[in-house]
């Protein structure tokens, strides 16, 4: 590789030459003051740039008149030479003029009066912008078609290996293993005094930071995109010596360095400083909302930055975009805030960098992009520019920002959880540089308003998600309850209407709807149920859409009522259905330019060009209503395994128990002859006795009188269960004790009155001696209505009964309270009320040869063991 070695620059003494002579010269020739401020601006400068000097004289050369130039490569060289007090640099320069870009020879020199300096530019060599911007241009002039274009043409660029960089920054490519390196730009003089290829990167850098980037880099568990960054002094061709911002990252197989020259001093490009951040994600973290923070965002990034305005672009779950905050130059009439871009505008492998490499600056728009050099070994093989903070630009989107009026740019990714939930965007009308410490300063500004996006939106979820877990698990309990889903989840205190905040909801169960709210009606449920069933994959149980009535066209005429609909499949089956229905949200939707044409036709080797228009334009939207979020599709297939779970399995087993209760039913038929009697007899008795004991309890007002009735109806209940359980039994010696004490419990709770349940384990298939169930169902009922009476007062509570076998046939029973407890001297206290219920208990325990173990606090527990 050959560079060009710069040449002496004019020696002519301007300052003893009159306008009329300066206007003679070929080199353009500019005299400015130490602030920049133009003073002579000769005929040639005129020319290169299309500026009369009457246009000029008086203005700011560096930022007002060449924006282009207010870099450390220009700026910075001139206010070093202006502080040393002797300006005396050559360099190369090119200008992005159109059509055609120039690369010019600058010459910095002092002039014999006080605080001037003359700038003397000599062409050195007309340009191409590359082929690319060429065929663009190109394109744009032949344009006359308008019909619409395939965007994913946009999607094939291969952006990550533009073989090329922005020319205010100098890139080296070295190997993994040797550090050698095997490819550079063109503009590698800008930084380096010597052509870096087949050098070692030590040479180069110097032997600190290689061995630093050699240890960091190098290794098998190294990230790509991982960076090691540091600020060094290195020789340039120029023999001046100004900082550098070096930036090496790993990508495959290379090692990639960029270096750009950096501020020597701070005044000179002004820079954010970390309590500007600090400040800045302080008042991010006050913002209550979404909206709010974002505002916050947009505000604070752009008094960082200096952009004439920051857009915060949210992207929707189809990718399309929408500029939901942005703070601006006041002076900028163009708004882009509330509109929205179609997804083309930002195809998928630019979304798939912007995850990858999170920030990009454009400080220029007109640059003329570097060209990567390499040695023959590795010419043949593109080199990754995914994460090169310098990497070029597709032309096609320098386009777009042309068309969109910006010039200057900066895209910073939001990153939530890992994914692109948006872009922070910066646009200026002209060429605008920003710091090294403030793009920083912006990403990790970004990367704060990411967390708070993520702060904000989960603890909004998590409200949402807990307030529907709630009432799913109110009609669980429900179906827990039930023998009938359907009734369980539509004539209780909470239904399905209650969840996802829709309009309507339906049961479909064996072709018979219930429906709720506002529905399509009955046959139009059951033409949904069948086509769900034809549609849907049987791997799948859910269906979940917002423009149902595009999806299903029968459906239309009930968009009203049923635009959105989220349905579940309970059996796999597909007998039972359960469904919701949203209406219709008429809505308009703002876009950037006509989305249906979000990309044009070109010509030539150019497949297609940015559109160029951005006026508003409004789409209205109908047959839509408001999505159906992931979490609330989970619920739903979650309460429809449960309506599995509880109600069809257990009508499924019952069908399969049908077959052995017919095999038995001979038998059952003789135990109903001899029984049938006996308990048509009991059974009355019982009844009369329970019924005279409430009615004597309703005409007595003494409190006590009415707790004595109340427990004697009890005792009396207990044994009436016993009997039942006695009579559904196959043996008429033996009682399933589970059952008893299950009905029992359930009994006694309704009888205690509201705020009183009972928590009960019970071993299945507990068969006990007749005499023993009536004993251990005597105790239950005194120790549960003790509990309920004397554990809690009036606030009601919880008793956990546990019931299980033990060896040798035995029984262990447990009755246990976490209510205040029994007193410390309980055994020698005199009893409260009668004392009738622990001589009952005693009495029984002595019958049936048991034993009563007491626990005390917290609460009070009583195990018996018979």
């Amino acid at each position: 590789m050959t560079l060009p070695d710069p040449t002496t620059a004019p020696t002519i003494d301007l300052d003893a030459l009159a306008p009329s002579d300066l206007d003679r010269l070929r080199q353009g020739v500019i005299q400015v003051d130490g602030r920049g401020v133009i003073h002579r601006y000769n005929r040639a400068e005129s020319a290169f740039s299309g500026r009369p000097a009457e246009r000029v004289v008086g203005r700011n050369f560096f930022t007002d008149v060449a924006p282009c130039t207010h870099l450390p490569h220009f700026y910075g060289r001139f206010r070093e030479g202006v502080r040393r007090g002797g300006l005396d640099h050559t360099f190369t320069f090119v200008y992005g003029f159109d059509p055609r870009p120039m690369q010019m020879r600058i010459t910095l020199r002092q002039a014999a009066a006080p605080d001037r300096y003359w700038i003397i530019a000599e062409p050195v060599q007309t340009l191409e912008h590359g082929h690319s911007r060429e065929a663009v241009l190109a394109a744009v002039s032949r344009r006359v078609r308008a019909e619409p274009v395939d965007p994913s043409l946009c999607e094939r660029e291969p952006i990550h290996i533009p073989g090329a960089i922005q020319p205010h920054a100098v890139l080296v490519a070295a190997d993994l293993d040797t550090l050698t390196v095997v490819a550079c730009s063109g503009n590698v003089r800008d930084a380096l005094d010597r052509d870096p290829l087949g050098l070692d990167l030590g040479s180069l850098l110097g032997a600190g930071l290689a061995d630093r980037i050699r240890e960091t880099l190098r290794g098998e568990d190294v990230d790509p995109g991982r960076t090691v960054r540091q600020r060094s002094v290195l020789p340039a061709a120029d023999g001046l010596r100004l900082p550098a911002e070096v930036v090496a990252h790993r990508n495959g197989d290379r090692i990639l360095v960029e270096l750009e020259l950096a501020p020597a001093h701070p005044e000179d490009f002004p820079s954010a400083s970390q309590l500007d951040t600090e400040r800045a994600i302080g008042r991010l973290r006050g913002a209550g909302t979404l909206e709010d923070a974002a505002t916050v965002a947009a505000r604070e990034t752009r008094a960082l930055t200096g952009f004439d305005c920051i857009l915060v672009y949210r992207f929707d779950p189809d990718w399309n975009g929408a500029a939901i905050a942005e703070d601006k130059d006041p002076t900028w009439t163009r708004s882009l805030l509330g509109l929205h871009f179609p997804a083309s505008d930002i195809p998928a492998q630019a979304r798939a960098l912007y995850t990858r490499s999170k920030s990009r600056f454009v400080i220029d728009r007109d640059y003329v992009p570097v060209p990567l050099v390499a040695t023959p070994e590795t010419a043949n093989a593109p080199i990754d520019l995914t994460f090169a903070q310098s990497r070029s630009l597709s032309p096609i989107h320098l386009e777009y920002q042309r068309n969109l009026g910006v010039n200057g740019s900066m895209s910073i990714s939001i990153l939530v959880e890992g994914r692109l939930w948006g872009l922070m965007i910066g646009h200026h009308r002209r060429p605008h540089y920003v710091a090294p410490e403030t793009r920083a300063a912006a990403t990790v500004l970004a990367d704060a308003f990411a967390m708070r996006v993520y702060e904000l939106e989960s603890r909004r979820l998590w409200q949402e998600q807990q307030a529907h877990l709630a009432l799913e698990s109110d009609l669980v309990r429900g179906l827990a309850r039930s023998d009938d889903f359907v009734s369980a989840l539509t004539e209780n205190a909470h239904t399905l209407l209650d969840l996802f905040a829709v309009g309507g909801a339906a049961t479909v169960s064996h072709d018979a709807v219930r429906a709720l709210g506002r529905t399509p009606p009955p046959d139009a449920i059951l033409a949904i149920a069948a086509w769900l069933r034809a549609t849907l994959p049987t791997e799948r149980s859910s269906y979940a859409t917002a423009e149902f009535t595009g999806a299903h066209p029968p459906s239309a005429p009930y968009a009203d009522c049923a635009s959105g609909l989220l349905a579940v499949f309970v059996d796999p089956e597909r007998r039972h259905l359960l469904l919701w229905f949203r209406p219709e949200v008429p809505s308009t939707v703002t876009w950037g330019g006509d989305p249906r044409k979000p990309v044009l036709a070109g010509s030539g080797p150019v497949a297609v060009l940015p559109r160029r228009s951005f006026e508003r334009w409004v789409e209205e939207r109908r047959g839509v209503s408001e999505p159906f979020a992931a979490w609330q599709v989970g619920i739903a297939e979650a309460l429809a395994q449960a309506v599995e779970g509880v109600v069809l399995r257990q009508q499924r087993k019952i069908a399969e128990l049908t077959g052995l209760l017919a095999d038995k039913e001979r038998l059952l038929i003789q135990k109903d002859l001899l029984t049938r009697e006996i308990d048509h007899r009991v059974k009355n008795s019982l009844q009369i006795v329970s019924a005279f004991l409430q009615m004597q309890r309703r005409q007595v007002a003494d409190p006590a009188s009415q707790a004595a009735f109340a427990e004697t109806a009890a005792r009396v209940m207990s044994v009436a269960r016993v009997h039942d359980s006695l009579y559904q039994a196959e043996s008429v010696e033996e009682v399933d004790l589970g059952q008893t004490i299950e009905t029992l419990c359930a009994d006694l709770a309704g009888m205690a009155g509201e705020g009183h349940e009972v928590d009960l384990d019970v071993e299945p298939g507990l068969m006990v001696p007749y005499r023993k169930a009536v004993a251990l169902s005597l105790i239950a009922t005194e120790l549960i209505t003790n509990a309920f009476k004397y554990a809690f007062a009036e606030a009601g509570g919880r008793v956990a009964v546990r019931v299980a076998g033990e060896a040798e046939g035995r029984v262990r029973l447990s009755v246990c309270d976490d209510g205040k407890g029994l007193p410390t001297d309980w055994p020698d206290a005199p009893a409260r009320g009668t004392g009738l219920g622990m001589k009952l208990i005693r009495a029984m325990l002595d019958q049936i040869n048991a034993r009563l173990e007491v626990e005390n606090g917290p609460g009070a527990c009583f195990t018996v063991t018979a």
